[in-house]
């Protein structure tokens, strides 16, 4: 059997794509059919166009590469092969001299990239956040202790009781104002690390939301009962998945289903850090989504969809997992949300 003129290519680790004058697949290696999912039998004198659903951009740029014979560069570009998730991927495009293939296309994913600039804009935005928040807190708590006890000193000075229940406003209302700032103030105990087991921290929060919503919402539990022990603050844990599982069931107006799942994740990257274990948790829902002018802003202090709601639920989350070095993250679409809650299990 004769060896094929491109085996070469197939010693890559990058993915790489031949390409004809008709812009019909000559050859891919093996780093290529890893990353599209698709085999060289099956890809091989397809037209590129038809490998993915939105090749519209790749396929522009070869027919100007072909046209003037010039390299093509494209950064964050994004191909989708059909019932897969989008990949985001540089590419290079070369022309080549060979009788079977015209373009040689190589590309290399960037997701890893992006996740790690998501996630340092995020730890950025967090610390704004803090340093705004304790600021405000701190000017507030002040004057706000001096409102309270004036109108303590003049309610004792009042001889009408009809009057004083126009005190009695202010004292329940500064109150409130002071468990607010409580509220904004908490994320800034050190946590108490300790081993504990993830699934008694999700059955927890199951229990209090079950309780909270006991007709109409349902907790579905899909657990990897192999997992280790994790090394982290329980009572942050159980604040933090149980802001994100109340959300959720407010978002059902108390009727729907949430999903809990627990799985382990080898070779991850969490705050520039890597770790060979790692806890995925999600908390999933089938709610109407997250509006989308909300999705980039979710985790941001006092940005909230629901009427009455304070904006801090997700934010204290954030906080509390990135106190274990863990990141947080939400997809959301009508008829699905998912949060996913990474933490390093070494």
């Amino acid at each position: 059997m004769a060896a094929s003129p491109f085996s070469g290519l197939d010693l890559l680790a990058t993915p790489v794509i031949l390409v004809d004058e008709e812009l019909r697949v000559v050859h891919t290696n093996p780093a290529a059919e890893d990353l599209f999912s698709f085999s060289l039998k099956n890809a091989v004198s397809q037209p590129l166009e038809q490998l993915f659903i939105d090749s519209a951009e790749l396929v522009a740029s070869l027919e100007d590469v072909l046209g003037h014979g010039w390299s093509y560069s494209g950064r964050d570009l994004i191909l989708t092969r059909p019932g897969q998730a989008s990949l985001h991927l540089n590419c290079l495009t070369t022309p080549i001299e060979n009788s079977a293939a015209r373009f040689l296309v190589e590309f290399r994913p960037i997701d890893q990239q992006l996740k790690l600039a998501r996630e340092q804009r995020q730890m950025d935005q967090q610390q704004a956040n803090r340093e705004l928040i304790r600021n405000l807190a701190h000017e507030i708590r002040n004057p706000l202790g001096g409102l309270r006890g004036s109108a303590q000193l003049l309610e004792h000075e009042l001889d009408r009781p009809e009057l004083r229940e126009y005190t009695q406003v202010i004292i329940k209302e500064a109150d409130r104002l002071q468990l607010l700032l409580d509220r904004l103030l908490t994320p800034h105990r050190p946590p108490q690390f300790a081993p504990l087991n993830i699934h008694e921290v999700l059955e927890r929060v199951r229990t209090l939301v079950l309780a909270e919503f006991p007709d109409g919402i349902r907790i579905e539990r899909d657990y990897d009962a192999s997992l280790p022990d994790l090394h982290g603050d329980k009572e942050q844990l159980i604040q933090s998945v149980l802001n994100i599982v109340r959300n959720a069931a407010q978002a059902l107006n108390g009727r729907g289903e949430i999903e809990l799942r627990s799985r382990a994740r080898r070779q991850v990257t969490l705050a520039k850090q890597r770790y060979k274990l790692a806890l995925e948790l999600q908390v999933v829902d089938n709610g109407p989504g997250i509006p989308e002018e909300l999705r980039e802003r979710i985790f941001y202090p006092l940005v909230s969809g629901r009427d009455g709601g304070t904006g801090l639920g997700l934010t204290l989350s954030q906080t509390f997992v990135q106190h274990h070095h863990g990141s947080l993250e939400c997809d959301s679409e009508p008829g699905r949300t998912c949060f996913t809650i990474m933490l390093p299990l070494e």
